[in-house]
């Protein structure tokens, strides 16, 4: 297996392109997200399909987002293909391993399921959240290492970003002047966004791969996230921490 680096940057979809602030309802829920071409992004990294927007509140929720059980994959297996023009592969198959050494989800070459993961070549590093029965993606770009392909599995898996727990503002200060305009909702909570988020216990967990770093999309320098303290923290993206697997164990038991 090769060597999992440590990222200096947030994954992005589109790495220095910014789209049109644009709002729409998601899980019945009014959501801002960034139009950038004809793809919908969310949280810098977040592929929303046409079937996930809706235009006006239409839909009932079921309380848990992205996480309920109508996004989990089905006997917690993962169907999926990888692009033969996807340069350097083994990024993916260490990734996959990663996940299967680590939690109960199972990869299995996609032969004529309809639902199933496509990974391939993309400007960035981007994924779709959660389960839609039907071919969704995860790109990755040149840059995209083999840990930036963890976090994006994870949210195939069904996992939002840490930093969005709606018991975050216990933990760390949002310092909204120093992020880049455009990418401010990417720091908002569930309960600022009107979703509810599938939030595991323990508080939020400043190891976690799906966590932002402190400086991550600062527009001048400065922090836009810190601990409570004023201290600042580095993201990872080495593996999967105690909690992250804790809590795809409890959402897939």
């Amino acid at each position: 297996m090769t060597p999992i680096s440590h990222l200096s940057r947030p994954e992005e979809a589109f790495p220095n392109q910014r789209g049109t602030l644009q709002s729409a309802y998601l899980d019945g829920q009014k959501i801002t997200y960034q139009l950038i071409g004809d793809q919908a992004v969310f949280e810098s990294d977040i592929l929303l399909s046409p079937d996930n927007l809706q235009e006006r509140n239409d839909v009932h929720m079921d309380g848990t987002g992205r996480a309920k059980a109508s996004s989990r994959w089905p006997n917690k297996i993962i169907y999926y293909a990888i692009d033969p023009a996807l340069p350097n592969q083994t990024r993916v198959k260490d990734a996959i391993a990663h996940w299967e050494a680590n939690t109960p989800i199972r990869f299995v070459q996609r032969t004529t399921q309809r639902g199933y993961v496509l990974f391939r070549v993309g400007s960035g590093c981007s994924s779709n959240v959660g389960f839609s029965g039907s071919q969704q993606y995860i790109n990755l770009g040149s840059n995209c290492t083999t840990g930036n392909t963890i976090h994006e599995i994870g949210h195939t898996i069904g996992l939002w970003h840490e930093h969005s727990r709606v018991d975050r503002d216990a933990y760390v200060t949002i310092n909204t002047a120093n992020i880049t305009t455009g990418y401010e909702s990417d720091f908002q909570t569930y309960t600022q966004r009107g979703l509810d988020g599938f939030d595991y216990q323990g508080g939020l967990d400043f190891g976690s791969i799906m966590l932002y770093g402190s400086y991550d999309f600062s527009k001048n320098g400065q922090p836009t996230m810190t601990k409570k303290d004023g201290s600042t923290f580095a993201s990872q993206r080495v593996s999967l921490s105690t909690t992250d697997i804790k809590t795809i164990r409890y959402m897939y038991p």
